[in-house]
């Protein structure tokens, strides 16, 4: 077995610029009013996502959790990213941690809450990504330029 290629700075660098370009498509793609069609596309058939401890599977699942899923707004506080060696360009592993707000308080809206209803309450979340190169893409044509990746897994969890 070989030894696996170490990871330069440039991958390193080349990593992080892919993890914010996709942490903002990400969350910008979840917060639009075409969401049902716009997150799919970053799945797979094969993609797990875990959403507060409840498994979904592939673009069906993805589809199936936010289609009744009320308005939403992200506010990123911080991601982190780790290139995974063994590929090239190297699988990602992404960490974002951020508060998201549901439904009323969003744009301008007043929250109507209850003791039992904290829509319109941001939520503190973390979520992991795992994303994988796209065999199906074109490879990047130049020096620098930006894999194409997928969600391979995708785990949300609310911690506040």
């Amino acid at each position: 077995m070989a030894a696996p290629v170490p990871l330069t700075p440039a991958d390193i660098e080349i990593a992080t610029r892919t993890a914010d370009n996709f942490t903002r498509i990400y969350y910008n793609a979840y917060d639009s009013s075409t969401r049902l069609s716009d997150l799919p596309k970053l799945y797979r058939p094969s993609s797990a996502l875990t959403w507060n401890g409840t498994p979904f599977q592939g673009v069906d699942g993805v589809v199936s959790l936010v289609q009744n899923m009320p308005p939403t707004k992200h506010e990123i506080q911080s991601f982190d990213c780790h290139p995974i060696p063994g590929t090239q360009p190297p699988s990602l592993l992404i960490v974002v941690s951020g508060a998201v707000t549901h439904g009323k308080g969003i744009a301008g809206n007043p929250a109507t809450t209850t003791r039992t209803n904290p829509e319109g309450h941001p939520r503190v979340f973390s979520q992991t990504f795992m994303l994988v190169p796209d065999a199906a893409a074109p490879p990047p044509s130049a020096a620098g330029e930006l894999a194409k990746y997928y969600i391979s897994a995708d785990a949300l969890r609310f911690v506040g």
